[in-house]
């Protein structure tokens, strides 16, 4: 009998969904050590945001991610 797996998703998108977390945190973390005032420094208003968009791009990407399965249909 074949095993059923019983996640939504492969180890591979959980991998993915957690380092898309930790883009997302850098970036934030990025945005909230500017200097400048209200923020609008090159990391507040350009590296911070940036950051954010790719870890929001890494999760959409985790989550529509199918590994290629190496057993013959």
């Amino acid at each position: 009998m074949e095993e059923k797996n019983k996640f939504a998703f492969d180890r591979i998108n959980y991998i993915l969904m957690m380092a898309g977390v930790v883009i997302l945190l850098l970036g934030f973390y990025i945005m909230s050590i500017d200097q400048e005032e209200y923020g609008f420094g090159f990391l507040g208003i350009t590296l911070g945001p940036i950051m954010v968009m790719v870890g929001f791009i890494t999760e959409f990407f985790a989550i529509l991610y199918k590994p290629k399965s190496n057993k013959p249909e």
